[in-house]
């Protein structure tokens, strides 16, 4: 640590008037050390406290860029383990008609981007794939696989997020290539242009992958990565889920009742009885 610095904290604190007066010493030195401590006192102390602490600071620091780099290795490896796996899932879910879709409805973040035209567009999403660099650090890709559509003539519109020269998150995407009249992403231009609307419409998904915005704070991107990817089913099957609810709140529900009208009858039947009696 510099000595300098320990120094100025202490003429801040108004506690090296006395300390700076002291002769030099040789720190390396232990009589030296032991003589100083004794004429300077608790502020010595204190000293050479900061001095211990900082130098266990700068060995606590480099174990935690060691542990950093021994599990940059362990992600890299088991992404290599999982990506068999990520592949056999997007084969299987090539069997199950719109499945992409329907998990993008029911996802809370995604649905809120999506209108109509976009969910059209989606039916026709037949795969969705996350890849990660080699280099962890370095960024990933995330691909949108379609099918034949009357919207754009890809077959992949990919967003690619990665670091530039400089260290800065960076993102490219690529170009849709909309068929005539289709851009879902001048639909207000062309609404406006044309006085047909006063309020502008919300910006469609798509226009996700013409905006290269603050890379490093992409919600959309990091929620498709971190959240959908993982396990797309979880939201897939979000509404049989909700349907199993509804029917046992339903029954629940047909279960109070009766015991209600059980309840009541009981009431009745008691009534009747007393009345019975006093006759």
């Amino acid at each position: 640590m510099d000595i300098k610095r320990v120094q100025r904290h202490w003429e801040l604190t108004g506690n090296m008037s006395t300390a700076a007066k002291k002769p030099k010493i040789d720190q390396n030195n232990d009589k030296d050390r032991a003589k100083w401590m004794d004429s300077n006192g608790p502020d010595a102390q204190a000293q050479e406290s900061i001095e211990k602490i900082d130098e266990l600071q700068n060995d606590i620091d480099r174990l935690n860029e060691q542990a950093s780099e021994e599990i940059l290795k362990v992600e890299q490896k088991y992404i290599q383990l999982r990506w068999p796996h990520f592949q056999k899932r997007s084969s299987l879910i090539e069997n199950i008609p719109n499945f992409w879709v329907t998990t993008f409805i029911n996802h809370p973040q995604i649905s809120a981007l999506l209108d109509e035209d976009d969910e059209d567009v989606l039916h026709y999403l037949t795969k969705v794939e996350v890849q990660e660099f080699d280099d962890l650090k370095t960024g990933y890709t995330i691909s949108f696989h379609f099918k034949e559509n009357p919207y754009f003539e890809n077959d992949v519109i990919s967003k690619e997020f990665h670091m530039n020269e400089n260290g800065d998150p960076t993102s490219t995407s690529t170009a849709i290539k909309w068929k005539e009249g289709k851009d879902l992403t001048k639909r207000n231009a062309e609404s406006n242009s044309k006085g047909k609307r006063k309020l502008e419409e919300p910006e469609s998904f798509f226009s996700w992958f013409n905006d290269p915005g603050d890379a490093g704070a992409d919600e959309l991107g990091e929620v498709i990565k971190d959240d959908i990817w993982p396990n797309p089913l979880q939201y897939y099957l979000v509404p049989e889920l909700d349907e199993d609810e509804e029917e046992e709140d339903d029954e629940d529900e047909d279960e109070e009742g009766l015991d209600d009208i059980e309840e009541e009858d009981e009431e009745v039947d008691g009534e009747d009885g007393e009345e019975e009696e006093e006759d």
